[in-house]
């Protein structure tokens, strides 16, 4: 950081810059505050955490601009001020932790025969045992303990991700912050209930408000939570509002990790967007339907698309719950579905909302939006490079930009939320 010596190490040296970690602190930042989190200096999901919260919103800010200079060439683009997150802490609805056996050693500590925690960066079979995660909601740390005592004193015996061997893969755990209703995920390698059911016990006798209890199973050699999902307990999904809009959560629903920002996020597109009760909106990669939901009582008619068929299940289901009866769903994949047939029975948008996965758009999705040529585009985005590459695109045919808004979703990480508004020239 800025005004801070340090010995580092040099990882990367590219034409232009150099990466390196430091190894050593020196002399500390102005800027520098002491990390409350005890995994600090080993845990790489909180790699800002020493950096001053207004400092981290200064770079974030900065990030983006660096980023649309370089990558779009736009140097006079006027970005709002980041919106930053009141609650710095704590935040995350939802974490996934990795039972292991194969730990990673700090010093001369020594550990039981069973781990849960996070990967060491840059190392896909050692796992960090946390304690205690600063970011995930509070609950989560007691789950946490929890399951690591049972799965030791009931001999639960972990996956080996070299040996493809054990049982125990991931525990994911989501909480719906403002109706505090949690959901326990225990991902394993083959259908065994007899062996959870002293965790799934313990987990609803000490955690009261524990509203369903899952085991999906994954019996491929990938270290991915995914699978066949059986209930073990309570209801198969949990709860969420976001303002006057309640959400039904599944265990493999996505859903924005900081419930406590979401609602500024979707505030502000509702504002930028300067809707008109006869605006037809598409809502592409809508997910399970939050923000067409979130919106839709401001238009005409919202019409979303999104490739996952159990998350349009999912939209459906909570466009009823919220009598929202101005918005459909349609399953498929973007690249293909965008210019196809499917979309000759629908009527052409006035707005598109895209909120893309961290690659961005396909070229096909960027060729078929100018196509659709609707008189404004809202880009959300959670990587401002592959923002600006699309961005470029379209700035190139036609559209410019009215209003970028970066919002912070992720205290004490590098990454960030950002809103841009395109319009049609």
């Amino acid at each position: 950081m800025p005004n801070q010596d340090v010995i580092a190490k040099i990882s990367k040296i590219k034409k232009n810059y150099v990466e390196a970690y430091s190894i050593e602190t020196i002399k500390k930042s102005k800027d520098q505050v002491d990390p409350p989190c005890e995994h600090f200096e080993w845990c790489g999901g909180c790699t800002t955490q020493q950096l001053d919260y207004q400092k981290q919103l200064y770079f974030k800010q900065k990030q983006i601009s660096d980023i649309l200079n370089k990558i779009a060439g736009e140097k006079d683009i006027d970005i709002n001020p980041i919106i930053g997150c009141e609650q710095t802490f704590f935040y995350r609805n939802k974490m996934e932790y990795t039972f292991s056996g194969v730990p990673w050693y700090i010093g001369d500590e020594s550990y039981d025969d069973v781990v849960i925690g996070l990967h060491v960066p840059k190392r896909f079979d050692k796992i960090l045992n946390i304690n205690k995660c600063h970011i995930n909601h509070d609950v989560f740390n007691d789950i946490l303990q929890i399951s690591k005592e049972v799965s030791i004193k009931e001999k639960m015996v972990p996956y080996d991700v070299r040996k493809h061997t054990g049982f125990l893969r991931f525990l994911v755990i989501r909480i719906g912050v403002h109706t505090n209703e949690v959901m326990v995920n225990l991902v394993t390698a083959g259908y065994k209930p007899e062996i959870i059911k002293p965790l799934v016990d313990e987990l609803v006798d000490k955690i009261p408000n524990i509203k369903s209890i899952v085991n999906t199973i994954n019996t491929k050699k990938s270290n991915i939570v995914s699978g066949t999902s059986k209930l073990l307990y309570g209801d198969e999904c949990i709860n969420e509002k976001i303002g006057e809009y309640t959400f039904k959560i599944s265990a493999n629903s996505f859903f924005q990790t900081n419930s406590y920002q979401v609602k500024e996020l979707y505030d502000y597109i509702i504002k930028t967007a300067e809707f008109k009760k006869s605006d037809i909106v598409y809502d592409l990669y809508c997910g399970t339907g939050t923000i067409g939901i979130y919106l839709a009582k401001n238009v005409k008619h919202v019409y979303g698309i999104e490739i996952v068929e159990d998350a349009i299940k999912d939209a459906k289901i909570n466009a009823e719950l919220n009598s929202i009866d101005n918005i459909d769903f349609y399953c498929g994949d973007l690249k293909d579905v965008l210019g196809s047939d499917t979309m000759d029975n629908i009527k052409k948008p006035t707005t598109v909302i895209v909120d893309p996965p961290r690659p961005g758009l396909h070229p096909n999705t960027v060729k078929n939006l100018i196509k659709l040529s609707p008189e404004k585009i809202i880009y959300v985005s959670c990587n401002p490079a592959t923002m600006a590459r699309d961005i470029e695109i379209l700035i190139s045919e036609n559209y410019s930009i009215k209003d970028l808004q970066p919002i912070d979703m992720f205290p004490h990480t590098p990454h960030i939320e950002c809103v841009t508004t395109l319009i049609l020239n």
